[in-house]
């Protein structure tokens, strides 16, 4: 029932046929894209998965929908390690390693650290209960560091976020230079100053 008593529909099974198309889609995609990037061809992406362009673009009516999907894996994953932080002593330092936990996640193939800067910026609907279990996890995680003092009071956690996409995005292929940088963006560039 609605809010204004109003019967709704069932919703409707999702056909058997459906499900392992859209699974061996998720599993091309993933394979291609470690292979050769987020750029990959689609039509590669549907062949390797046994099944039509066609079939494809009605589970994923865009390259960023598939490359959505691919991360709601990442952002389940990415919840639960926010949630084990929780207890961890020292609450800086459990940010710190959970946001390098989420930069490598969004960065196992090229490209996909930038479509994870789109689906948090856009809040688009693919993977959206998965992404919104992590942001919820991580800010409650940031929540902890601030009131430890361990992160600045006024700044707010989507903003935390997009940086370390971004940050991710640029280094996808230099792993050393987002710590650096993650780090650097933490100490801040000019000591004292807000």
């Amino acid at each position: 029932m609605t809010s204004d008593d109003t019967p709704t529909a069932p919703a409707r099974a999702v056909r058997a046929d459906v499900r392992r198309n859209r699974a061996r889609l998720l599993a091309a995609a993933r394979e291609t894209f470690q292979r050769e990037g987020a750029g990959a061809s689609l039509e590669g992406v549907a062949r390797t998965a046994g099944v039509g362009i066609g079939t494809l673009y009605r589970h994923f009516p865009t390259r960023q929908h598939l490359l959505e999907a691919l991360l709601a894996d990442a952002y389940e994953e990415l919840a639960a390690a926010a949630r084990d932080l929780m207890v961890a002593p020292a609450p800086g330092e459990a940010l710190m390693t959970w946001l390098r936990t989420f930069m490598a996640r969004v960065t196992v193939f090229r490209g996909l650290a930038a479509s994870a800067v789109v689906s948090l910026r856009d809040g688009r609907p693919e993977g959206a209960a998965a992404r919104r279990a992590m942001c919820e996890a991580g800010e409650a995680l940031f929540a902890r560091a601030q009131r430890a003092g361990d992160a600045p009071a006024g700044a707010a956690f989507a903003d935390v976020l997009w940086l370390t996409g971004a940050i991710a995005a640029v280094t996808e292929r230099e792993p050393e230079a987002a710590g650096r940088l993650l780090s650097l963006a933490a100490a801040g560039m000019v000591p004292g100053r807000r």
